[in-house]
């Protein structure tokens, strides 16, 4: 923001240098850009934030200046002959988009004389950067650049039927630009149109077709407030950077634009002649409400690290505008000033003494103690989970919190009433709060594949939110594991890291009917559900587009691993005795499940029996219509001496005949 520092002098005493008053504002928070000589005049380039829309003036760093040295800021008066006219009979306001637009004020001006700027004006608009148009064009940008508040002249005669209307643009509907850009609306673009088309889009630029020119006669004068998102997402799409549109991007002053209307038409009549008909057409669809912080002493020392006398933290308060009250010995009650919308809570105001107080006047200390904490079980577990799950070879996603209707529906199956919607302009399709990790990493998986990356294995440990039937929801940390591999290999990933936080976990894959699977199961672990797995069904995967055989996915909830216990390791030695492993191919029916085969084995088997595993399963000839050969391997051991070959034979035999008669399994034979 460049500042005219002999125009500031209108608003604030300057005794300083421009030096001076660069490191003033520095210590506020304001760098400076640079420092150029304008014939008598010095310009200086200040950086705002973009949270200090209220700066983007010459009235908003004189307040600055103001606040920091004690002097009084001076405003301009607003005095003008009126003429004894009723604005509401010559124009009309209407507002079809409130969320849009907050405050749209018109006023009229008569017989003006467009022409030449004054000197003492186009002086001070040509030090900033601004190049001279006319005098009513210029008495605008004057207006803009003394007050923060962006206005526009129409010309009123152009205006068809003396009407205004602040709406959505329609589809298919044009407009030229007054620097000659042809600009083709879109629906959710915000335009100012008369009675038949747009004349200007809202907070960035006026219509060529009613801009003000030599001819023009009577100006309609707009002072507005617009949706600063929407104006920044309209000046993108259309490329069309203005002056204006910078300050609504960030916010304007909704309560002062009545004030604002008003010097804008006193600086036209100043330099262009006319009269300013008499009032306002004010349209204000909802007044905001003012709003009040408190501000502790007490955290306000602590925070900063210094001791600020309490009167001094009452006049920096006061001298910013915040008309700070007294509570009570520790307490003050502030009324945020209309144009700080970035205060909102103590924190704030906190920042606010502090800068103007002075961050030179905390202590440097040569020394500084950090005490060391240890690292809580939560990020015990969480570093637990992924040196586990970075070790089997999966990679961490980090994906966002928001996924779009139709891919939520295809995992949760839950229309719009059973998730959490976010209802905002920048959100228009990713704005369901996600319910499950799944759909996000299955994103992931699809992006992988259409660049040629296959055999996927990703996880993601993040939160979720679930809208419950009273309307509520909660919130809770998930971990999801996703793959293109066989289920075998998901399921161990999932058993070997919940080992690895419970070493004497009891684990069970308990079959299950999942939405968004074809073969499903709950994870129990020592009775408890604390999660599900299982492989995708193909609606879910042609859903997401993903061209892959077979996927599969997994989601714990993250607080149930938080709840194990993790017990002291204890160390044994070696095994001293060699193990006899058997493999066995089982043919069975197709509808037999593996946790029915493993409840089998370990029901017949002897305490020797130290592991067992699925080795895979077999479809096709020679297995018979219907069947399918399941391999797994039993690992027997004994601690005590070497096992027989004979011992094992008949602990085996006992086991084929349980499973023979249990479900008809029978030995595969070729």
């Amino acid at each position: 923001m460049k500042i005219s520092l002999n125009w500031l002098k209108d608003y604030v005493q300057i005794t300083e240098s421009a030096e001076q008053l660069s490191e003033i504002m520095s210590n506020l928070g304001f760098t400076t850009e640079s420092i150029e000589k304008f014939g008598d005049d010095t310009v200086i380039d200040f950086e705002i934030t973009s949270n200090r829309g209220d700066c983007l003036s010459h009235i908003g760093i004189a307040r600055e200046i103001a606040a920091a040295t004690g002097r009084e800021l001076k405003l301009p008066k607003i005095e003008y002959e009126a003429a004894k006219k009723d604005v509401s009979k010559l124009v009309s306001v209407e507002i079809n988009a409130p969320s849009l637009c907050g405050r749209y004020t018109a006023m009229i001006i008569e017989d003006v004389k467009v022409g030449p700027t004054p000197a003492w004006m186009t002086t001070r608009l040509e030090a900033i950067g601004l190049r001279s148009v006319n005098n009513v064009v210029d008495a605008t940008n004057y207006a803009m650049m003394e007050t923060g508040q962006p206005p526009h002249a129409f010309d009123y005669d152009k205006i068809r039927g003396a009407k205004i209307i602040v709406r959505k643009a329609k589809k298919g509907e044009k407009l030229v630009s007054i620097d000659g850009t042809q600009c083709t609306l879109e629906p959710d673009m915000l335009i100012i149109a008369d009675a038949k088309d747009p004349v200007a889009i809202a907070g960035v630029m006026g219509g060529i077709e009613t801009e003000v020119s030599n001819s023009t006669k009577n100006i309609l004068l707009e002072d507005a407030s617009f949706s600063p998102p929407s104006v920044r997402t309209t000046s993108r799409k259309l490329s069309l950077p203005s002056e204006a549109a910078y300050r609504f991007g960030r916010i304007v002053d909704i309560q002062k634009i009545d004030w604002a209307a008003q010097r804008t038409a006193q600086l036209i009549v100043k330099v262009a002649g006319g009269k300013i008909v008499e009032g306002i057409v004010d349209a204000w669809p909802i007044k905001p409400q003012t709003q009040k912080v408190e501000l502790r002493l007490s955290r306000l020392n602590k925070l900063l690290g210094i001791d600020v006398p309490p009167q001094k933290a009452f006049d920096i308060l006061n001298a910013l505008k915040f008309e700070p009250k007294k509570i009570d010995s520790d307490k003050i009650a502030c009324t945020v000033p209309s144009w700080r919308p970035d205060v909102s809570r103590e924190a704030d105001l906190i920042e606010e003494v502090g800068r103007v107080y002075g961050y030179d006047k905390v202590g440097v200390r040569e020394k500084i103690s950090i005490k060391i904490a240890p690292v809580d079980k939560r990020q015990q577990v969480i570093n637990s989970a992924s040196d586990y799950l970075n070790g089997c070879g999966f990679y961490e996603a980090i994906t966002t919190s928001f996924s779009d209707e139709k891919n939520s529906k295809l995992i949760a199956g839950k229309g719009t009433q059973g998730h959490l919607v976010v209802q905002d302009i920048s959100r228009k399709t990713e704005n369901f709060l996600r319910s499950s990790l799944i759909g996000s990493l299955l994103n992931v998986v699809r992006h992988n594949y259409n660049v040629g990356n296959k055999n996927i294995r990703i996880y993601e440990l993040a939160d979720v939110f679930k809208r419950q039937q009273d309307g509520n929801h909660v919130e809770h940390t998930s971990l999801s594991l996703v793959c293109d591999n066989d289920f075998g290999i998901l399921k161990g990933t999932v058993c070997g890291l919940i080992k690895a936080i419970d070493r004497d976990a009891d684990i069970v894959f308990k079959p299950a009917q999942l939405h968004w699977a074809k073969a499903g199961a709950e994870i129990l672990v020592n009775g408890a559900n604390i999660g599900s797995a299982g492989v995708l069904n193909d609606e879910v995967i042609e859903g997401f587009d993903i061209k892959a055989n077979q996927i599969c996915a997994a989601e714990l909830v993250f607080d149930s691993l938080l709840e194990m216990d993790r017990p002291i390791v204890k160390m044994k030695p070696l095994p001293k005795f060699p193990a006899i492993v058997r493999d066995l191919s089982l043919i069975v029916d197709e509808q037999i499940q593996w946790v029915q085969l493993e409840q089998i084995i370990r029901s017949n088997s002897p305490q020797e029996l130290e592991e067992i595993k699925f080795e895979g399963i077999y479809r096709g000839k020679p297995i018979p219509a219907g069947k399918k050969s399941v391999t797994v391997s039993l690992c027997f051991r004994d601690e005590d001496g070497t096992l027989k070959h004979e011992i094992v034979d008949q602990w085996e035999g006992r086991i084929v005949s349980s499973l023979s008669s249990t479900v008809g399994a029978e030995i595969r034979k070729s």
